[in-house]
């Protein structure tokens, strides 16, 4: 395995590799999804554009297999930049790796990188500096996390007394499976999408190894990968949308 780019920042570590592939997550999105709407046509749509209409058709069919389309509209924008960025983060490991080696201590802005701080002459590291940012467990947890908080703000805001409520029911005595069940959830959401892209891209390391023989091998594999990569990003939205639904919609309004 190859060391991480991290450097100490206030005494936190930050890997520099995230942060990188986090930004270049981010341009992806952004240029994808601003080149779609460009040029705007009802008659002469470009291939983008019908593209773009799709994933935003595919979005609103998740969230309306979650709860009722008419109280999950404010939720299309979410769920449509949950499933852009986290598909194409998976996929950014995919193509190709960036790797140096080095055989003295390396600084990046006056910060020198922890893999390296303790080399002695004639040793040497391999860095990492470019991979699925969604294979570190930092940024699913991150996505996780926002996830929670999100639900229930929501289940606060517009279930009110109902939220609370669902903390006892069936009866008083489950409010203690009820509260793990709630904590349970983001670290479910965190560690299936992190598990199943880091597993993926140790398995196209080990690949790598084989040499020529590694390539029928290497294009199976990532042929698969992206498979994975888009059921991963919609398996993390709809969840997303299940679990706001089970926050904000009491037993009432769901029948």
């Amino acid at each position: 395995m190859h060391a991480m780019p991290k450097i100490m920042l206030g005494g936190i570590p930050i890997d520099l590799s995230v942060v990188l592939m986090l930004l270049i997550s981010c341009t992806v999105v952004f240029v994808l999804v601003m080149l779609s709407v460009r040029n705007l046509s009802v008659e002469n749509p470009s291939k983008l554009q019908n593209f773009m209409e799709w994933v935003v058709e595919f979005v609103q069919g998740v969230i309306g297999s979650a709860m009722d389309l008419k109280k999950g509209k404010p939720y299309i924008s979410l769920g449509l930049t949950l499933i852009l960025f986290i598909f194409v983060s998976n996929l950014l490991g995919l193509p190709f790796s960036v790797v140096t080696m080095a055989h003295e201590p390396v600084t990046v802005f006056g910060h020198v990188i922890e893999a390296t701080k303790n080399l002695a002459h004639g040793d040497h590291v391999e860095i990492l500096w470019y991979k699925s940012p969604t294979a570190d467990i930092n940024v699913t947890a991150g996505l996780a996390l926002i996830v929670f908080v999100l639900m229930n703000y929501l289940g606060i805001k517009l279930n009110g007394k109902h939220y609370f409520k669902h903390y006892i029911e069936p009866f008083p005595i489950f409010l203690p499976l009820n509260i793990i069940e709630n904590l349970a959830k983001p670290i479910a959401l965190a560690i299936r999408l992190y598990a199943n892209i880091f597993a993926g891209e140790v398995l196209i390391t080990v690949i790598l190894k084989l040499g020529i023989l590694s390539i029928p091998f290497l294009a199976v594999w990532q042929g698969f990968s992206i498979f994975v990569g888009a059921l991963q990003a919609f398996i993390f939205t709809i969840l997303t949308m299940v679990y706001i639904a089970q926050m904000t919609i009491h037993e009432e309004e769901a029948h």
